[in-house]
């Protein structure tokens, strides 16, 4: 299911899936184009990686963003996490990339 089919399924009031806040940060942000998508997931996306693998399949602005996601970070629910973490119960996903300081 696309990006786009999960905003029709959930107008249509369609879930068997897992909904989910995606927030884009920084570059992230800029190549995705857009600073939020709110997702009804395909039930075989069950991780962190699953989830940005599942959305470099969702445009050429997702394949951007993510070409190196080695160094994109992410947190749910505002706490940092691994590409292998679960995605059960979570409400929120932020990608960013690394953070300096100085």
């Amino acid at each position: 299911m696309s990006i786009a089919e999960t905003s029709e399924a959930r107008s249509a009031g369609v879930s068997n899936s897992q909904r989910l806040t995606v927030r884009y940060f920084a570059w992230v942000r800029e190549k995705v184009g857009r600073a939020e998508d709110v997702l009804d997931l395909p039930a075989e996306v069950t991780t962190v990686g699953e989830l940005v693998a599942w959305l470099t399949t969702q445009g050429p602005e997702y394949a951007r963003a993510f070409e190196r996601a080695s160094v994109v970070r992410a947190a749910l629910d505002q706490v940092h996490v691994k590409p292998a973490h679960s995605l059960k119960g979570a409400r929120e996903i932020a990608f960013f990339p690394p953070v300096t300081g100085g």
